[in-house]
């Protein structure tokens, strides 16, 4: 069998191939089980090409202003914009994904890049961000102290999941080369080949200035050996692998600014003055059903546990389970399928020992795996069908409040009254999202003020907004991406709030005059 092409990464401004005994990393296609492509890292001179990125790349960055660094994302946006269809079909070889399923990883990347295009172009000439209102120093107004924002003189290091090879790409790129850093991305091994083809169109295209955008494919040895005090690193992934990045000496001793979107066990909450025909429980029935099957489930955001009033917990489990019994599961180049594969035949192996380990302490109220594949064997597509597990006291539960199935798998649970949904919902320790169910607008702020402490956003979905709301599980650079606790503790998007992580925040204490001086050359920092 002939072994596929290694695919080349970029680093310190050139195209380099991997080298070493080994013959690379295969990717493979998760529903034909074919090789596509290759990956290595190994023989890659790191400490050069972080170097490059941080002395040619960033110096070229930071020479340019907000508005001119905006319109470099918005020539990358029109470079992927005319490649779509490449991504797309790259899309559904690597990762297994419907076409609909691809669009939200792509075009998502490609929308959060555009809006930063234009949120930066409304910072114009600026080369500094204004931190607030001058403050006094004395009684003498002549000497004062004004906080600024200054981009660090470092590299971004991208560690990313497997799940979104495109907008978990650009959501994190787009406000760090707006704030003037430069970037190297890491994507994960399997879906790697729709990161690296994004990259080298760019690349190609000459929009950045060289050692603005490096992308390693293969191992992440080494990488973080790289890091120096003014770089930052963001990662995307599991809670195991966090806690590594957390105690490198880079992070642990050198300080390096961390940020880390681990595990998230998010919620859906129903109102509990629902109604079977109430309009919020249809709501909930149907965000349930799309959390559970946009790409297999295998977002950091998909709905994990729903709650719902003991006496709805049937009616949930019946309305539920019937739109799933309509979800084809197979090939994702068939028309009639809806959803496609998991990326790999380990992420199977894992979802299907999640599922496992939840059903000792759940029921199975829905289980789709009776019905055959379409255009897919069985023996070697990644496929999982979707499943509903329930459990009718919840209380008494610990693994459904600790393990996360990263696959079509929710879990239906009962509830008495709402303050002990609200107890069962915090015992996730920490979530990236909660979505709530109701009519009732107190209701919603209600449970917004219980619920927010613990969750990086909450979505609410009421019938006056149930055709213009953005999904449960979409994230939109204008709001807050990230969570407490086990959700990683980090943050990312929120609009303008993202450049924060990329810049340094200083205090100049000066006279009026000097900080009249600073402030031509910067701009106040408006969220």
């Amino acid at each position: 069998m002939t072994t596929a092409a290694l695919l080349p990464n970029h680093l310190a401004g050139q195209w380099q191939t991997g080298t070493g005994t080994g013959a690379g990393t295969p990717l493979f296609d998760p529903v034909l089980g074919t090789e596509l492509a290759r990956v290595s890292s190994a023989g890659l001179d790191l400490a050069v090409g972080f170097d490059f990125a941080r002395q040619q790349g960033g110096r070229a960055l930071r020479a340019l202003s907000y508005g001119e660094r905006a319109g470099l994302l918005a020539g990358i946006v029109k470079v992927l914009q005319a490649n779509r269809d490449a991504y797309y079909e790259i899309a559904t070889a690597n990762s297994g994904t419907t076409v609909k399923d691809s669009a939200v990883d792509i075009d998502g990347g490609i929308f959060t890049l555009g809006y930063y295009a234009k949120q930066g172009e409304a910072l114009g000439s600026a080369r500094a961000l204004l931190d607030g209102e001058r403050i006094r120093m004395g009684k003498d107004p002549v000497f004062q102290t004004q906080h600024i924002l200054q981009p660090t003189h470092g590299v971004a290091l991208f560690i990313n999941a497997f799940n979104f090879p495109s907008w978990g790409l650009w959501e994190k790129a787009a406000p760090a080369l707006l704030s003037g850093v430069p970037v190297i991305i890491k994507p994960a091994t399997a879906t790697a080949w729709l990161t690296q083809r994004m990259v080298k169109d760019v690349v190609d295209a000459n929009i950045l200035p060289p050692g603005a955008l490096s992308v390693v494919c293969g191992s992440s040895a080494g990488l973080m050996d790289q890091l120096q005090p003014f770089d930052v690193v963001s990662f995307t992934g599991s809670a195991e692998t966090a806690r590594i990045i957390r105690s490198h000496p880079a992070v642990a001793s050198g300080s390096v600014r961390c940020n880390i979107e681990a595990d998230s066990l998010n919620s859906a909450l129903l109102d509990p003055a629902a109604t079977p025909d109430s309009e919020a429980f249809q709501l909930l029935v149907s965000e349930v059903v799309r959390e559970m099957t946009v790409k297999a489930g295998q977002k950091c955001t998909a709905i994990r546990r729903v709650f719902v009033p003991r006496a709805l917990f049937d009616a949930a489990a019946q309305a539920i389970g019937a739109k799933l019994a309509k979800t084809s599961v197979g090939n994702p180049r068939n028309e009639t399928v809806r959803m496609g594969s998991l990326v790999s035949q380990e992420q199977k192996a894992s979802v299907l020992e999640g599922i496992t380990q939840l059903r000792t302490e759940a029921e199975v109220l829905f289980d789709g795996s009776g019905a055959p594949l379409v255009d897919a064997d069985p023996a070697v597509a990644a496929c999982v069908a979707p499943m509903l597990l329930g459990s009718r006291e919840p209380a008494k539960a610990k693994l459904l409040h600790e393990v996360e199935v990263f696959g079509p798998v929710a879990t239906l649970m009962a509830c008495d009254s709402i303050e002990q949904a609200y107890e069962l919902i915090r015992r996730g320790e920490g979530s990236l999202v909660c979505s709530v169910y109701s009519a009732d607008p107190a209701f919603i702020a209600r449970a917004a003020l219980e619920l927010g402490s613990a969750h990086g956003r909450v979505h609410a979905i009421s019938p006056d907004v149930a055709a213009s709301q953005t999904g449960h599980g979409n994230v939109m650079p204008m709001s807050l991406h990230g969570g407490p606790g086990r959700a990683g503790g980090g943050e990312e998007l929120g609009g303008l709030r993202a450049l924060g992580f990329y810049h340094r925040r200083s205090a100049v204490q000066a006279s009026s005059a000097a900080l009249d001086a600073l402030a031509a050359s910067a701009v106040a920092l408006k969220y």
